[in-house]
């Protein structure tokens, strides 16, 4: 999960897609549209809303700890990912306000 500072997770945080008529304060939503909760990063239950710190160019591949290459992730969607660039897939979205398995294929 990596050793990172209340601020690195508040600025990673920053980064996630706020949501319409949603206390952003709590809850918003990674790039592949899982739910994510503020409190519950490093949680993983399955499907709940726990979040990662995702290198975008994984470390293995020569990333950097920069905020601008850091993003958050549910947790599983991060698992999914691994240190697959510039494409990878992501294993979870949502559905209302539940999280669901739905893989989707990404490139940056």
């Amino acid at each position: 999960m990596g050793n990172w500072s209340e601020k690195q997770i508040n600025d990673v945080w920053e980064k996630a897609t706020k949501v319409p008529n949603v206390d952003a304060n709590k809850f918003r939503k990674d790039l592949a549209g899982a739910w994510i909760q503020k409190d519950k990063h490093g949680d993983n239950t399955a499907l709940g809303y726990g979040w990662e710190i995702d290198h975008i160019k994984p470390q293995a591949k020569g990333g950097s700890d920069d905020l601008n290459n850091l993003q958050p992730l549910q947790w599983e969607n991060n698992k999914t990912k691994g240190d697959d660039y510039p494409k990878f897939d992501t294993s979870v979205t949502s559905e209302g306000n539940k999280n669901k398995y739905q893989k989707k294929s990404w490139s940056y």
